[in-house]
C-alpha cells in the first residue's frame, strides 16, 4: 500500500478533484488513504484553481475514505493564530484525524507553539538538530527521501531511539525512481547501517498503519492479509504484494487491470510570446535565487545582471538562469525572476508539476528557448519537457495538468529520456525537473517565485527583483 497525498489536484480542481481521485480509486484492489488538503491555495500569494476554506475542510473531514488533515504548510497562521486556519484544525480533532505538518526549519518556541496546536508529524526535517527537538516535543518525524529533498542520512542516526515515533517517506518521487524501489530501499540503507531490522519494520510498516487508523492488516489474528513477501531482510527485494489475500503484484509485474477514466483539467491560458518574458532595466544587483542539490530550501543570493540592449538576459557563463512562472488559469503576464545553479548551457525545461498551484515553471537560457517550452505544455495541456532549438521532448499530464493517463512504467521511461535530456543541456542536478517543481513552493524558504512575483519565506512577503 502507498500513503497517498492529493492536495495538488485539489489546487487545481478543488473538493471536485479530491472526489474525483477517490472514485477513481476504489476502480483497483489497492488501499488508498487520503488527507484533506489543509492547505488550497498554499498561500494568498499566489494563483490556484480552487479554494478549500474551513467549511469545506468539515465536509471533508466527515467522509469515511479521508484518514487525516495533510501538510499544515501555513505555520504562519498557525503561529499568529488565523481564525480559519485553526477552524480547520479543529475540524480535524473533531473528527479525531490526526494532522500533518509541514515547518521545514521551525525550532524553538516557535515549534513548541506550532506542535501545541496539535500537528503531530513533520517530513520536512533537514537536520539531525531539528528532528530531535521535535521529536522531543511529541511530535513524530518522517524520514523523507524522495527524488530531490533527502533527507535519510541527516535523520537515521534518531531512529534506533526514537523508532517508536519514526517512519519513511518518499514524498515527491519521479516514476522512474518509484520503479526502481520505495519504502524497501530505505529499510534496506537502514540494515546495512546495523540498525535493528524489527525497530526499521516498526517505522516502515507498524507506525503508519497506527497513526493514520489505516485499513491495512498488520499479520494479526483477524486481520485482513495486506502483506509483502521479500527476498531477505537485507536488500528487501519485493517478490510479491498481497492485498485482502489477492496476489496483485509478483516479481515486478502488476495484476492490477487497467480501467478506463475521465482526465479532468483546469488549463485556461493562451500561448505566449517571446516578449512577454522580456525584463527591462539596468540594476546593478539583483535577487537571485539559489537552488542547493537535495533540498527544497533556497538561499537568496545577490548578484550583477547581464543586460543586452537593456533587457536582463539569462548568465550561462555565471549560471544565473531566468526563471518564469506563467499562470495556468488565466491569462496573465508571467512572473520573472533569476536562479543558480541548474546549470543549463543551452534550451529550457518546464514543467507544470509546481507545487502547490501547479502553474507553468520554466527555467531557460533565452527568451525564445522558454517561450517555447511555456508553449508546449500550453498545447499539451499540462507536463514536462525540455526543449533546445527545434528538438522538443515532452511528456503530457492530461489529468489536471499533473498526472499521466499512461501507466507507470511507460511514463517513467519517458520521464527518464526528458531527464537525461535536461541534464545534456547542462544541469549538473540529479533530479532537475523535481527541483524544478519547487521552486515555486512559497511556504519552504528563502527565496522563492509565484505567478504573482518573488517571493521571500523569511518575511513572508513579496520583494523587488532589484535590491
Amino acid at each position: 500500500f502507498r500513503r497517498v497525498l492529493f492536495r495538488s489536484i485539489a489546487n487545481v480542481l478543488g473538493a471536485d478533484g479530491i472526489y474525483y481521485m477517490i472514485e477513481n480509486s476504489k476502480k483497483v484492489p489497492l488501499k488508498f488513504h487520503f488527507g484533506a488538503p489543509s492547505c488550497v491555495p498554499a498561500t494568498s500569494f499566489e494563483t490556484a484553481g480552487a479554494i478549500i476554506d474551513s467549511e469545506g475542510i468539515k465536509e471533508l473531514m466527515a467522509h469515511p475514505d479521508i484518514y487525516y488533515l495533510a501538510e499544515m504548510m501555513n505555520y504562519p497562521g498557525v503561529l499568529f493564530d488565523d481564525p480559519e486556519v485553526l477552524k480547520k484544525i479543529e475540524w480535524a480533532k473533531h473528527f479525531k484525524k490526526p494532522i500533518d505538518g509541514h515547518a521545514p526549519g521551525l525550532r524553538g518556541e516557535q515549534a513548541k507553539k506550532y506542535i501545541a496546536a496539535g500537528i503531530t508529524t513533520d517530513h520536512e526535517c533537514f537536520t539531525f538538530e531539528e528532528a530531535h527537538e521535535k521529536l522531543s516535543l511529541g511530535m513524530k518525524v518522517l524520514i523523507r527521501e524522495g527524488s530531490a529533498a533527502k533527507n535519510f542520512e541527516a535523520l537515521i542516526d534518531l531512529l534506533p531511539d526514537h523508532f517508536e515515533n519514526m517512519m519513511f517517506c518518499s514524498d515527491d518521487k519521479h516514476p522512474d525512481d518509484l520503479i526502481v524501489s520505495h519504502i524497501n530501499a530505505l529499510c534496506a540503507r537502514a540494515v546495512a547501517k546495523g540498525i535493528d531490522v524489527f525497530k526499521v519494520l516498526q517505522a516502515a510498516c507498524i507506525n503508519p498503519v497506527k497513526h493514520y487508523n489505516m485499513n491495512v492488516g498488520l499479520l494479526r489474528e483477524n486481520d485482513t492479509a495486506d502483506f509483502i513477501v521479500v527476498e531477505d531482510l537485507i536488500d528487501f527485494n519485493v517478490l510479491q504484494t498481497y492485498i485482502d489475500g489477492e496476489l496483485v503484484a509478483e516479481n515486478g509485474k502488476s495484476f492490477v487491470k487497467h480501467t478506463d477514466f475521465e482526465t479532468p483539467n483546469n488549463f485556461n491560458t493562451s500561448k505566449k510570446a517571446i516578449e512577454d518574458f522580456t525584463v527591462s532595466g539596468a540594476a546593478s544587483q539583483i535577487r537571485v535565487i539559489e537552488a542547493l542539490e537535495g533540498q527544497l530550501i533556497t538561499n537568496e543570493i545577490h548578484h550583477k545582471p547581464l543586460i543586452e540592449n537593456e533587457k536582463m538576459i539569462s548568465d550561462t557563463s555565471n549560471d544565473i538562469l531566468k526563471m518564469a512562472v506563467v499562470n495556468r488559469y488565466q491569462n496573465a503576464p508571467p512572473a520573472i525572476a533569476f536562479i543558480k545553479n541548474f546549470g543549463l548551457k543551452k534550451g529550457a525545461i518546464a514543467s507544470s508539476v509546481a507545487h502547490d498551484c501547479h502553474n507553468i515553471v520554466v527555467v531557460g537560457t533565452s527568451d525564445a528557448e522558454i517561450c517555447k517550452a511555456v508553449n508546449v505544455l500550453i498545447e499539451n495541456t499540462g507536463g514536462i519537457c525540455a526543449v533546445d532549438g527545434d528538438e522538443v521532448k515532452s511528456l503530457a499530464l492530461p489529468v489536471a495538468g499533473i498526472m499521466s493517463d499512461k501507466d507507470g512504467w511507460e511514463t517513467g521511461k519517458l520521464y527518464q529520456e526528458i531527464d537525461a535530456m535536461a541534464k545534456a543541456l547542462g544541469s549538473p542536478l540529479k533530479a532537475p525537473f523535481m527541483t524544478l517543481s519547487f521552486m515555486a513552493l512559497l511556504v519552504i524558504p528563502d527565496l522563492k517565485l509565484s505567478d504573482k512575483g518573488l517571493f521571500s519565506g523569511k518575511s513572508f512577503s513579496f520583494v523587488d527583483l532589484e535590491v
